[in-house]
């Protein structure tokens, strides 16, 4: 490793005869001319305290700079080391549109930028900071920005009169001035009084000593030149001369070298542009004929890979073809699969409905040889189409082991209901409450005028007991509809539907029977009864007209024979008259299809419908238990059901057969247009009740009279004010509404 010593400046000139210091060579030549005294040794100047070692780094952290700084901090580790660094701002800007000058960018992303540049110089100078720490080196750092790096450190030069200065160069400098262009700015323009140590991977290049001084430094920095005798003058001037006119030999002679470097520099490059141009023509040929080679493989190669293509465009269209005729046979096939599938179901419903009719026939059979059987095996009773059969007191209690609380099924005001066995048929055998009962003929009157009744939708009458009140019912293993809609079971919409047409069917059937209409006067969920096909049957009926009229008004038997919320099904008109009429069943057929629609209790269900209706908002009270109802459907049967509901008699329907036939064929109206004229205007929905308001349009009557109710008094169409309020029915237009129903299949 050398050690450098400080190169001492020269002292200010001695008034008197004072001469400059010479190297040991200046000595040895004078030597040759003449012997002169010999000079004092000059004692070397060690550094003082506190001096500062400045040297200059880079941009990039590099191996270079990285090693400098371990040779400053090696060489000088007893001296404060500064750390000198330029910062030279880049002339152009990132944007979104490029690199452009800072001149032209955005004042606020130039400043930005710089910030950015000058966090990455922080960082820089501090790892080299950290790398003076590690070596235990005092350590300082000294910036500047500059748009010229090589003049920014001779600003920092003068600026901080820095008296030592170490910077990387190249193995020699000095000669390679290109190579190191800051090196040798610095070496040319520093000033004087600054020593400059040039450094390479670690090793001393070059040193440009200090040959000037500051005028702040002080004396004893500065090595002493001892002046020499007056005698030797002029000799030190002849030897000087003669070391210029060396100089001078020396760098004549330096400068032809160079220019006959240069001339044979030029002379080499000649030769070698001449010999490239010479291998190039002599070379053309070759590339030629290679690039004509490859040419015509790339021409083969692609005639081959159009053949391919053309090969593989004809085998699609081919196989195209053969899939387009596969296509048209499996078409052909599909339609006549269609139409065989077309006549098949039309056969396979032919065969259902013949099934159907066949079932029904077996069970008309079975039905007749039952009664039949019936009329052989018993004591037949009464004259007439449908003779009863006639049973003893013990019959009756042989079949229900003398009435067994274990073989009763119902109870009820009007009696005990009990199962039983008979002629080998299970039976449902009614005793009736004796104490309310009418005179013997009487009843035996009436109850043959109730066994001639035969419909699908009533339970059979079977047979009696005319020693006591006895009744025998054909039986019915399912349950009644109250059990069905309190325990929720899965009973769809359209199963409802069907349900409630099949009410409709029997309760029809027993007002239109004759001599006299038959009225139901009990009917509620529990006396409907469900077999496991969901058909329904309706049973008590015409058991209110053996008990006189104030029976019926007897507070006992009342308590007796209405069931916990039964009496929400009985006519409010009943309680005012005390007489039971059709109008009494349509109120209480009407409460169930509202409960089967909603599939809640009875109380105050009509209001709460009718709220829903007039807000348009029927959906939410739906029985989803039934699952999606059809709306069409269900705003149906809720109007159905409130116009039962009025609490006045005659404005309730009167059960008609084309309203049965609705009934039953509902659920297919959706799917057929509906003419426009049948629409009421109001709910857009088709009209049952249609009535002509002063405006000259016809509405439905539920929803022109809601219109009238809520103070309205101008025209739903026309907004001008109605000369009455009165509503006239529309006959005519109920009719067309009714047979275009019944044309609905």
């Amino acid at each position: 490793m050398e050690l450098l010593n400080s190169s001492p400046p020269s002292l200010p000139k001695p008034t008197g005869n004072t001469h400059l210091c010479s190297g040991p060579s200046n000595f040895r030549r004078r030597s040759c001319h003449n012997e002169v005294p010999a000079l004092p040794q000059l004692p070397e100047i060690a550094e003082e305290a506190g001096f500062k070692v400045h040297v200059a780094v880079g941009k990039k952290k590099t191996d270079k700079a990285v090693s400098l700084i371990q040779w400053v901090c090696r060489n000088f580790g007893n001296s404060e080391i500064c750390i000198l660094h330029v910062h030279q701002p880049s002339p152009l800007i990132p944007t979104l549109l490029g690199r452009l000058p800072a001149c032209q960018a955005n004042p606020e992303v130039v400043s930005a930028f710089r910030n950015e540049e000058r966090e990455v110089m922080r960082k820089l100078v501090n790892s080299y900071l950290s790398i003076c720490c590690r070596l235990k080196v005092k350590a300082s750092i000294i910036t500047l920005e500059a748009d010229q790096i090589k003049k920014g450190i001779v600003d920092m030069v003068n600026e901080h009169k820095i008296r030592k200065l170490v910077i990387g160069a190249i193995p020699d400098c000095r000669k390679e001035k290109r190579s190191s262009r800051k090196a040798s700015y610095a070496e040319q323009n520093a000033p004087s009084f600054c020593e400059i140590i040039f450094v390479n991977k670690g090793k001393l290049v070059f040193t440009r000593q200090a040959t000037g001084f500051n005028s702040n430094s002080a004396v004893a920095q500065s090595p002493v030149c001892l002046p020499l005798p007056d005698s030797n003058s002029a000799f030190e001037e002849e030897s000087l001369s003669e070391q210029l006119r060396e100089s001078e030999l020396e760098s004549e002679s330096s400068r032809n070298e160079v220019i006959a470097e240069i001339f044979k520099c030029n002379r080499l490059e000649a030769e070698a542009a001449e010999t490239m141009k010479t291998k190039t023509w002599e070379g053309a040929p070759v590339r030629e004929s290679a690039l004509r080679k490859e040419v015509e493989l790339s021409h083969r190669t692609m005639i081959k890979e159009q053949d391919k293509d053309l090969k593989e465009k004809e085998e699609m269209t081919r196989k195209l073809h053969m899939t387009m005729r596969s296509i048209a046979i499996l078409d052909t096939h599909a339609q006549e699969t269609n139409c065989r599938y077309k006549d098949i179901a039309g056969e396979l419903r032919l065969i259902q409905t013949s099934i159907a009719t066949l079932q029904k026939e077996k069970q008309k059979v079975q039905k007749q040889k039952d009664e039949a059987r019936w009329r052989c095996c018993g004591k037949v009773w009464g004259v007439g189409s449908r003779d009863l059969v006639q049973f003893s007191i013990s019959d009756l209690q042989i079949a229900t082991c003398h009435f067994s609380e274990s073989f009763k099924i119902g109870v009820g005001g009007y009696g005990a209901v009990y199962k039983g066995e008979l002629l080998d048929r299970t039976v449902a055998i009614k005793k009736l409450n004796p104490y309310y009962m009418q005179s013997q003929s009487d009843f035996l009157q009436h109850v043959q005028i109730l066994g001639k009744l035969n419909h699908p939708h009533l339970v059979t009458l079977l047979g009696l007991c005319t020693e006591d009140w006895y009744l025998v019912y054909e039986y019915m293993p399912g349950r009644n509809l109250r059990d069905h809609l309190l325990h929720k079971s899965s009973i769809t919409w359209k199963n409802r539907l069907h349900i409630v047409a099949q009410i409709a069917k029997g309760l029809l059937f027993l007002h239109t029977s004759n001599p006299e209409k038959i009225v139901h006067g009990n009917l509620k969920p529990e006396n409907i009864l469900l077999d496991s096909y969901n058909s329904c049957k309706i049973c008590d009926f015409g058991i209110s007209k053996l008990f006189p009229n104030q029976t019926l008004h007897c507070p006992s038997f009342r308590r007796q024979s209405v069931s916990k919320g039964a009496f929400s099904y009985t006519d409010p008109e009943f309680h005012i008259s005390g007489s039971l009429t059709t109008k009494s069943d349509i109120y209480s057929f009407g409460l169930i299809i509202l409960q089967m629609l909603t599939g809640r209790s009875p109380e105050g269900l009509s209001r709460e419908v009718r709220k829903a209706i007039s807000c348009r908002n029927l959906e939410p009270i739906l029985d989803s238990s039934a699952g999606d109802w059809s709306a069409f459907v269900a705003r149906r049967l809720a109007g159905l059901g409130l116009s039962c509901c009025e609490l006045n008699s005659r404005d309730r329907p009167e059960l008609t057969p084309s309203l049965v036939q609705e009934l039953d064929q509902l659920h297919t109206l959706e799917e057929r247009v509906v003419p426009s004229f049948f629409l009421c205007p109001i709910f857009q929905e088709l009209m049952y009740d249609p009535r002509v308001a002063a405006d000259g349009f016809t509405y439905e009557g539920e929803a022109i009279r809601g219109w009238l109710e809520s103070g309205r008094d101008t025209s739903p169409m026309t907004n001008l004010t109605l000369s009455h309020l009165d509503l006239t029915p529309n006959p005519s237009l109920r009719l067309a509404i009714q047979c275009w129903i019944s044309n609905s299949h």
